[in-house]
């Protein structure tokens, strides 16, 4: 079996990346980005809650409770408003999708890692041990 340096390895990482960054998913992510920082109703609501944020820390550092409750209320709302908005639902959207397809990449790479690992010593895929273990289980403890 061949043996790979780390830097062989974060290579294919990175040209791993570089497939995932050119796939219709991401392309879509990235067109669904920029529309939301073209939409003038999105960027004024966020500048209003990052305004109502510096606010509420504030007012949370000096303990005045009812102050506080009502700016809260008041991202709350606006973050109400945000959320309403179709290309902030898209953007959401894709924003899961990617996010999916990451961690099933991921997951691939650290299931196959595994599986590798329990098949080089002898294990069993199905049961998830590695040879060692197997073989720790039938020697005899007397």
């Amino acid at each position: 079996m061949a043996e790979y340096t780390r830097k062989q390895i974060l290579d294919e990482a990175r040209n791993l990346a570089q497939m995932l960054a050119s796939t219709e998913e991401i392309d879509r992510f990235k067109q669904v980005e920029a529309k939301i920082n073209d939409n003038q109703k999105v960027q004024k609501l966020i500048t209003k809650i990052k305004a109502l944020q510096k606010q509420a820390v504030n007012f949370q550092a000096y303990e005045k409770k009812e102050a506080l409750k009502r700016v809260e209320e008041e991202i709350d709302r606006l973050q109400a408003e945000i959320d309403d908005i179709p290309v902030v639902q898209e953007f959401k959207e894709t924003q899961g999708v990617v996010n999916d397809i990451l961690q099933v990449v991921s997951g691939t790479i650290a299931r196959e890692v595994t599986n590798d690992v329990i098949r080089s010593t002898g294990g069993d895929v199905l049961a998830g041990e590695t040879g060692s273990k197997s073989k720790n289980n039938s020697a005899c403890s007397h």
